[in-house]
């Protein structure tokens, strides 16, 4: 037992139940973190329930070392965690880092979760990703097919890691009683995305094409046909949902959070759109000799549905707008890179 180990064990940890309640959000700077803040700040009645909101970054702690996780649960004391912090990437640094992408995001999640345990959290909502499902599948895809065959093998060593929160979760449910879930949202956008035009996801890096077109007056040029069809789900709805898993939600299988099947839309419309709501006046060209990627990778929402019906979804045109909107205005410490 370490000097900081020792330390740790000194006091002995109060049953979550009993303590005020205090949410830690792991990747708290984030896309989702910053939204699941924005949403916080908007509603006082999540205040009043949840007194304590922790946004942490990297900048608070070490994940992947298990006595930097276990010193910033000490140090705050979560009732409830959401934990989005991960090591991710673009397509060429999964391909080149599989290992690290496997072991530092096992660290970081075994870490969080053996944290949870010990310091008796109520409820855990873990953060996955859709590209965890198998290459090989049938649409839509849902909840139950996340172990149906091997991911795509290009980022095997991230889908492999995410899977094993899955496995987890009900692990710890059915040896320790743990209240542990996860989240699978589909593409999300919106304020404080990394709109890198190289590595960064479809609607950001279209932001920033849009903006640097519009800025030097020349042409928008999009990869591909603009034919493809994605779900596209605003970070503030996401933000939304995922309080409402950490209130609501107490099941160890996974849940979808997305738009239904009926709202997808293409990779044109979405460019369109982006141009309006940013008054692009230019010509928008599709670069047909690029490659298209998979034409749809549609997922269910039908288990959301069932248990939140009546949640409403940004339509993505307004979405868009926001998107748009925010990143014009903070252009100058907007992440691009």
């Amino acid at each position: 037992m370490g000097v900081g180990e020792s330390k740790l064990e000194d006091e002995k940890v109060v049953d979550a139940k009993h303590r005020p309640a205090t949410v830690l959000v792991t990747g708290g700077s984030g896309l989702v973190g910053k939204a699941i803040e924005a949403i916080v700040d908007q509603n006082p009645s999540i205040r009043g329930e949840y007194k304590t909101w922790i946004f942490a970054s990297s900048k608070d702690g070490d994940l992947r070392d298990k006595e930097a996780t276990r010193a910033m649960f000490h140090k705050y004391r979560p009732t409830h965690v959401i934990h989005l912090a991960a090591m991710v990437g673009g397509l060429f640094k999964n391909l080149k880092y599989k290992v690290e992408f496997y072991r530092e995001n096992m660290l970081i999640n075994d870490n969080v979760m053996e944290s949870c345990k010990e310091f008796n959290v109520v409820k855990l909502v873990s953060c996955l990703s859709t590209c965890i499902f198998p290459d090989k599948t049938t649409y839509p895809i849902d909840e139950t097919m996340i172990h149906n065959g091997p991911p795509h093998s290009s980022n095997e060593g991230y889908a492999y890691a995410k899977r094993m929160i899955d496995v987890m979760n009900r692990c710890y449910k059915e040896e320790y009683g743990c209240n542990f879930t996860s989240i699978i949202p589909t593409n999300i956008y919106g304020p404080h995305d990394n709109y890198s035009i190289e590595g960064g996801h479809v609607i950001p890096g279209l932001i920033h094409k849009t903006y640097l077109a519009k800025k030097n007056g020349t042409d928008l040029t999009i990869w591909g046909t603009g034919q493809p069809l994605r779900q596209f789900i605003f970070s503030h709805d996401l933000a939304k949902l995922t309080i409402w898993v950490m209130r609501n939600y107490h099941s160890p299988d996974p849940i979808i959070l997305s738009v239904g099947e009926e709202d997808e839309v293409s990779i044109e419309h979405v460019a369109r759109s982006i141009a309006k709501a940013m008054n692009f006046e230019g010509n928008i060209i599709f670069d047909t000799e690029k490659s298209d990627g998979q034409f749809k990778k549609t997922a269910s929402n039908k288990k959301l549905k069932e248990l939140c019906p009546d949640f409403r979804f940004t339509p993505i045109d307004e979405g868009l707008k926001q998107a748009c909107d925010w990143f014009v205005e903070n252009y100058e410490t907007a992440r691009t890179g």
